[in-house]
């Protein structure tokens, strides 16, 4: 593969031209726009490096069919004890510095840098980025952040200060898109995390082509609706 460098039009190779890492491209920057049109194209940003922005596409893909969660049973008996109180939208900022502290697994830092939270803060200002929080005794202790185009939720990160937050946050997630008909979440690479809890490997054909279907689905409710049991207290 020879490197694909970025300009200044909002424009992307074939993912299928990626390398054997899934490296699409490199450059660019972090506009809502490029964004956009990134995620429509089935790629996502994953670091920068000394001023360039690497673009990745791998095959295969994790994704998460939201009726194929798997709540181990620790989980559902956490869940019952009903300690703990769940919004959405109401806490970005905070969940996804949380986020910029939490490295990947095999990873020796964060990807997230400033750069990334001032882009993914624009994207959540034009309504294209949700955050989901946990918060207990009034305290955030957990959540995740994505990006949200159609019928397709695509998970960013996620973070816990307490056991099984960001697993609360993600099965309410997924009751959530159940309720507006999404197809899938994008859980991006493979994690033994996302394995245990249903998340499975397609090929990246099936995975554009599930994405092509997402965002052209007729049938998603466009708000955000309430989570059931969930708050809209705001801060």
């Amino acid at each position: 593969m020879s490197l694909y460098l970025l300009d200044d039009r909002p424009v992307f190779p074939d993912p299928a031209n990626a390398d054997e890492d899934g490296l699409v491209a490199v450059g660019g920057d972090l506009t809502v726009e490029r964004l956009l049109a990134a995620y429509l194209n089935g790629i996502f940003p994953w670091f920068i490096e000394e001023g360039l922005i690497f673009w990745f596409s791998p095959d295969p893909r994790m994704v998460l069919f939201p009726d194929k969660l798997k709540i181990p049973d620790s989980l559902q008996r956490r869940m019952k004890k009903g300690d703990y109180k769940v919004t959405v939208d109401h806490y970005f900022s905070e969940v996804i510095t949380h986020c910029s502290k939490v490295p990947r697994p095999d990873d020796k830092g964060t990807w997230i840098s400033k750069e990334f939270i001032e882009s993914y803060t624009a994207l959540h200002k034009a309504g294209f980025a949700h955050s989901v929080e946990v918060l207990q005794d009034g305290h955030l202790t957990g959540g995740l952040y994505g990006v949200s185009i159609g019928a397709a939720f695509f998970g960013e990160s996620m973070f816990h200060l307490q056991p099984d937050s960001s697993k609360i946050a993600l099965v309410h997630l997924v009751e959530r898109l159940r309720t507006m008909n999404f197809l899938f979440i994008d859980c991006q690479v493979e994690t033994r995390h996302f394995y245990n809890l249903g998340a499975e490997l397609i090929s990246r054909k099936k995975y554009l082509e599930l994405l092509k279907k997402a965002t052209e689905h007729k049938n998603v409710k466009s708000s955000w609706l309430p989570l059931r049991g969930s708050s809209d207290a705001q801060k």
